[in-house]
């Protein structure tokens, strides 16, 4: 049983087509039908049940499916351990992160990463859009939100929840919000990417959930700037925790409306396929989860 049938399986089950499987993984279609028939016979299980017009995943492939995905990640957890037995961390990681966490987190991880692994190089690709791997030319990319292309690897880094925050001098001239309908009197920082205004703030409490569409008088396309704004006193920013720990924490912002919850955000790791999941990947994989655990507690 090899690595790359399981790999296959999983990218069939995820996209419920051989053939687009066999073309996301640069293979013919009869090769791949091939492989999972294989791979069905070493089992001696059927993984799916395959019509003229649809493929379905059994009970028992649900099962497998399952494991196989802890298996391959076990695999790469052993893989990167091999490599730092004989300090082979190295090569090129070609990075792409939003520019809030690229420029105030991510920069400092990095640097702290490559004095452990002199061997390793880095190009980073800071902006808040969606990276094209290919046209871009990156490996990796550290987004917000699990990506609808089920065909790319996504690792979970860290589940992170949303905070409604403005400056004490802000809070100190104009008031302070106790209700999320409120914010609707108050001057908020708005975010946009690829031609969508983010201005639906979400917000629920017990027994009720609020959307509040908001207003202000500055909108930019860079998380960061909206930051800065926020701690200039401009107005109200709803941001990612991460992203304001420090902030926080100095009471250079100060978070509002705590009495309520706001829809928490999935921070991901993707790659476009397996094959970018190199040692160092996985390197940086694991520090930036041990990065995110011990600013979020």
């Amino acid at each position: 049983m090899n690595t790359s049938d399981l790999d296959l399986f999983i990218r069939i089950a995820e996209t419920g087509s051989i053939t687009e499987s066999a073309k996301q993984l640069g293979i013919s279609t009869p090769a791949a039908s091939s492989a999972l028939k294989r791979l069905e016979k070493q089992l001696d299980i059927q993984l799916f049940i395959r019509t003229t017009r649809q493929l379905r995943i059994t009970s028992q492939g649900e099962q497998f499916l399952f494991h196989c995905r802890q298996a391959l990640e076990s695999l790469d957890q052993g893989r990167i351990s091999a490599h730092r037995m004989q300090g082979e961390i190295g090569g090129e990681l070609r990075l792409s992160v939003s520019s809030d966490l690229g420029r105030n987190l991510v920069l400092p991880w990095m640097d702290e990463l490559m004095d452990q692994h002199p061997s390793l190089s880095i190009n980073l690709n800071v902006g808040d859009s969606l990276s094209n791997f290919f046209v871009d030319d990156v490996d990796v990319a550290l987004r917000y939100g699990k990506p609808e292309d089920s065909s790319m690897v996504a690792f979970h880094i860290a589940t992170i929840k949303r905070v409604t925050c403005a400056s004490p001098a802000y809070l100190s001239s104009n008031g302070q919000p106790s209700h999320p309908d409120d914010l609707r009197q108050h001057n908020c920082l708005l975010y946009r990417l690829d031609g969508r205004l983010f201005n639906a703030w979400d917000f629920s409490d017990n027994s009720s959930n609020f959307r509040v569409k908001v207003s202000g008088n500055r909108i930019t396309n860079d998380t960061d700037a909206v930051k800065r704004w926020a701690v200039a006193g401009k107005g109200i920013a709803y941001r990612s925790q991460i992203d304001i720990t420090s902030e926080l924490r100095s009471g250079t912002l100060v978070e509002i409306l705590t009495d309520y919850q706001s829809p928490q955000a999935q921070l991901y790791l993707l790659c476009p396929s397996r094959k970018q999941v190199t040692p160092a990947v996985i390197t940086f994989r694991e520090m930036i989860r041990e990065k995110c655990a011990a600013l979020l507690t």
